[in-house]
């Protein structure tokens, strides 16, 4: 199939919204357009009209035509097949099958053309797949604003734990009849403490812990706010801007645990011409007493090919999984030589894989209420007593091979009853009392930390802490298989090749 053209014309053969997939001139394309109304005959039923060089393949839509304009040796079905995928595309975009609802939407329309056709030959997506790609929802984008938010809600609730920090040291002073420290850097030398934690509770938003000069004695004994680790490194632009400015900032494991998120995300330094992405999304749901309700995990290989010599090849599959997973591969692929030799490869080994674009050569889905299947277990004890609720939290890893990195466990508390008073805990926490949520925070699970628990208290009912949601990324996937090897399909010779490997979170609950 050679598709030179996808046009929305008038009955009149006037184009309203044209793409060319080939080299065409536009008084070529209104040329073919003009006199394809004339060479149809009315009488007859056929949805397809020839001329010595070039086929329309043609669908009435009310007073206007969908029209394919095709090679005359190119396959006739699978230019029907095409031109309803057209067909259906159109409605998803345009209210109304009118000249200026098509106008008013033709780039939205030559996007979604771009994504059934490439230079002229069919793409192997449906429609929920053009509107996925045409919306360009991006994975990285929303982790990239969820680490902002993270990152903010902490520099927030550090700025309100310094400035009650400021203000018990005023009051030490003036009980002890000292002077009372100035706080300088902020526009005042000698302000009240209860200004002085206003002033810096609202004006600091997206710093880290300020120091201050000259520091305040700190009070003696433990401290029950907010602990961020005592180790850290300078992170983010806003706080360079800051140091600049002539402020000292000292960074808490926030901006540690905000660099290590860029890490999981960033793409790899050394992108050879053959690039694998492999990525799994995993749902799961289990119930508070025990027992796994559902869990479905769904994986895929993306190939990527930045160079055309490399066109030609086949990848060396290592299936290592235990669990049952069922493997499908693309229907251009050769399915006999993976299920024999498991090598993913062309039908027609004289072909050439797609350059420059993100091919899904090979996916697997595993279902399953099979508990030893579960990565992280999370058990949570709520047992209520005089002032409320006492609650234990544990989590295990059950999958010693994998690494989970940024893990946010994520408790929901009642509301209108404060902050809870943590008891013990393994790695860090944040309340969020707009939210009514305590996040527990885990920046690495691994087997060397395999398990934890968190408690804490406060007051409410044992109902109030579900559903417990979970959260986190990994670069080891869970199924275990791999790209070990990729060969040329002449001679056999080895190619270069790198490997991205995903392991994500789409929905993750206990009820």
């Amino acid at each position: 199939m050679v598709l030179l053209a996808a046009a929305v014309c008038t009955k009149a053969g006037k184009a309203i919204v044209s793409r060319q997939f080939v080299e065409m001139t536009r008084t070529r394309i209104e040329g073919l357009l003009a006199a394809f109304p004339k060479l149809m005959n009315t009488g007859k039923q056929h949805t397809f009209v020839e001329t010595e060089s070039v086929r329309y393949v043609y669908q009435p839509m009310e007073k206007l035509y969908m029209v394919l304009i095709t090679t005359k040796n190119s396959n006739i079905l699978e230019d029907l097949e095409t031109l309803r995928l057209f067909s259906r595309v159109i409605p998803e975009y345009c209210r109304a099958l009118e000249e200026n609802e098509i106008s008013e939407h033709c780039f939205d329309l030559i996007f979604a053309f771009d994504e059934i056709v490439a230079l002229g030959y069919r793409e192997n997506v449906n429609l929920a797949q053009i509107r996925t790609f045409t919306e360009m929802d991006s994975h990285e984008e929303k982790v990239f604003r969820a680490v902002r938010e993270t990152q903010e809600r902490e520099a927030k609730a550090e700025m309100r734990r310094k400035a009650k920090e400021l203000q018990q040291a005023r009051r030490d002073a003036e009980r002890q009849g000292k002077k009372a420290p100035g706080f300088g850097g902020f526009g005042s030398s000698a302000v009240s403490g209860g200004s002085t934690a206003a002033m810096i509770t609202e004006t600091i938003i997206e710093t880290d812990k300020p120091k201050v000069a000259p520091a305040p004695a700190r009070p003696s004994g433990p401290s029950k706010a907010l602990k961020l680790g005592a180790k850290g490194k300078e992170v983010d632009n806003f706080v360079d801007k800051l140091k600049s400015e002539g402020e000292t900032i000292m960074s808490s494991n926030m901006g540690k645990r905000t660099s290590e998120a860029t890490k999981v995300h960033a793409p790899p330094i050394n992108m050879e011409s053959v690039h694998m992405k492999i990525e799994e999304k995993i749902t799961l749901t289990c119930g508070r007493d025990g027992g796994l309700q559902n869990m479905e995990l769904h994986g895929m290989i993306m190939l990527r090919i930045s160079d055309d010599k490399f066109g030609r090849i086949r990848l060396h599959v290592e299936n290592e999984d235990k669990k049952g997973v069922q493997l499908q591969t693309h229907p251009n692929v050769d399915k006999k030589l993976f299920t024999a030799e498991s090598l993913i490869g062309l039908k027609n080994p004289e072909k050439s894989f797609p350059v420059n674009s993100d091919v899904g050569v090979l996916k697997w889905r595993l279902q399953t209420t099979e508990e030893s299947f579960i990565p992280l277990t999370i058990n949570c004890w709520p047992s209520e007593s005089g002032n409320g609720c006492d609650v234990n939290i544990e989590y295990e890893l059950q999958e010693d091979n994998l690494e989970l990195n940024d893990v946010v466990i994520t408790i929901p508390l009642p509301s209108g009853v404060g902050a809870p008073v943590i008891g013990e805990i393994d790695g860090e926490y944040r309340h969020d009392s707009r939210r009514n949520t305590l996040e527990w925070c885990l920046p690495v699970i691994d087997a060397k930390n395999k398990s934890g628990s968190l408690e804490f208290s406060i007051p409410g009912q044992p109902n109030d802490f579900f559903p417990v949601q979970v959260s986190f990324i990994s670069k080891k996937n869970y199924c275990n298989i791999q790209v070990t090897k990729v060969t040329q399909v002449d001679g056999n010779s080895p190619v270069r090749f790198s490997t991205e490997t995903t392991f994500l979170v789409d929905k993750y609950e206990i009820l």
